[in-house]
Order: C-alpha cells, then sequence, then structure tokens
C-alpha cells in the first residue's frame, strides 16, 4: 500500500552528544515549505513509526482533516542502555541529550524544510513520555504540547510537577495502563507505574489550561498504546 505523504532522514552529527544520530520526518501529502506546520516530535521514533504506525495515522488524519497540518519527526536510540541514560531523569546522559534535542535536532529540521511550527508537540511512550514531560517543562515558552503515555515517574518527576504553575499555557495529554502495576525495567526489576502515574496527575490536576487524563484498560505494551494513538492525536493536534 502507498503513502500519501513522504518519509525523509538524514544523520547529523551531534557536537553535544559527540556521535552521529539518525533523524527521520514524515511530511503529509502537499507539503510547501513556508507555510503553516505543527511540528510533533518523537522520542522512541522508530516505535513510533512501526509500532505506533505514525505514517499511516498522518495519512488518514490528513485526508480526513482530522487534525491541523502536521509533520512527524522521529529520533531513536541505539538499544536500551542508551535509551536509559538519554531519557531517565537521572540518566548521565540526559542533559546532553535535551541539549542536541532543543540546540541541534529541532533546529536543523526546521532550518532544512524552511518552517517555523505554529505549535511543538513531544510525545513519548513510558520513558520517551517522562522525557517529553521534562524536556517541555524545561523550555514552556519553545513546546506547547506534550503527550505522554504511560510515562515513568519518579520523585524528580513529581517535584517537576509541583511547579507547573509557571507554564500554566502548556497542554498536556497523560495516560496509563491499569494493569500497569508490575512493569518490567531495564534493570530487569519490576515497578508499579499505576500509583506513581496517579500522583502525577494529582499534581498536575487544575495547574494546567489543557490537560486530559487517561486510565486505559491495559498494561506496558505497543498493543495499547498503538491502539488509543489516533483518538489521542484527534485530541490534541486536532
Amino acid at each position: 500500500m502507498g503513502r500519501n505523504g513522504t518519509m525523509e532522514d538524514v544523520t547529523i552529527q551531534s557536537k553535544h552528544l559527540r556521535e552521529e544520530i539518525e533523524i527521520k520526518w514524515y511530511l503529509p501529502e502537499g507539503f510547501t515549505a513556508f507555510q503553516d506546520y505543527q511540528l510533533c516530535i518523537m522520542n522512541d521514533g522508530d516505535d513510533y513509526f512501526r509500532m505506533g504506525r505514525v505514517a499511516t495515522l498522518s495519512d488518514q488524519l490528513h485526508e480526513n482533516i482530522e487534525i491541523e497540518p502536521t509533520i512527524f519527526v522521529g529520533i531513536h536510540y541505539q538499544d536500551k542502555h542508551d535509551r536509559r541514560e538519554k531519557y531517565h531523569p537521572s540518566g548521565e546522559q540526559q542533559d546532553t541529550y535535551i541539549a542536541f534535542l532543543v540546540k541541534e535536532a529541532i533546529p536543523y529540521v526546521e532550518n532544512h524544510l524552511h518552517i517555523t511550527p505554529v505549535k511543538r508537540i513531544l510525545m513519548g511512550d513510558s520513558l520517551a513520555g517522562t522525557l517529553a514531560f521534562m524536556i517541555a517543562t524545561q523550555f514552556p515558552h519553545t513546546f506547547d504540547t506534550v503527550i505522554m503515555q504511560s510515562p515513568y515517574v519518579d520523585g524528580d518527576v513529581l517535584e517537576r510537577a509541583r511547579i507547573t504553575t509557571i507554564f500554566p499555557n502548556l497542554e498536556i495529554y497523560h495516560s496509563i495502563g491499569k494493569e500497569e502495576t508490575k512493569v518490567q525495567m531495564t534493570n530487569g526489576e519490576s515497578a508499579d507505574f499505576l500509583t506513581p502515574n496517579r500522583h502525577l496527575h494529582n499534581e498536575l490536576e487544575g495547574k494546567l489550561h489543557v490537560y486530559h487524563y487517561d486510565e486505559f484498560n491495559g498494561n506496558h505494551t505497543w498493543k495499547f498504546w498503538q491502539k488509543d494513538l489516533k483518538d489521542i492525536l484527534i485530541k490534541m493536534l486536532g
């Protein structure tokens, strides 16, 4: 089955991370430079393109005019250990990864495509969702929206949530599965994700102009994240 839009990719040399990073983006059909677009940046990018079927959803949602014109950008990790070091709140490379994303990756994409986004969205699952929240709350004037599916929540995340009154214009979609009580983590241990996410919900509720919270019937897998993604994109990008 052919695509309506166009997938492109580039590899850039990051000065902050001191490594080569591949960036992929999916342009909607009829893309034209210098026009108004939303920019949706996805960490765990390959997962969102493959298991989340974002390109297919982009085609459907643009064709049905259910979302505003949006470019989906994906950045992926090398392996699970690399992912943890870059995405985890206490990861050794999180600060340098955030610098790469904000100061290198996003400016590169916007300059290459000749766009100034009307809205920047950060989207991620699990640790990538945590990262989206931490970046957007660190740069509230750069990012407009966070979509976090089943994020990992610890004390650092809750502390950041306690000061959300300083960025009331941030729009957040936050979901967690009711069966996410024993999630297998990179270190081999299991953790309860549901309870900390409920604490995060309590911290965010009433502090933001737009905040959607959903507890779905499912666990910490793409089977459930993908099923909800269409409705989430319509709600946050429509």
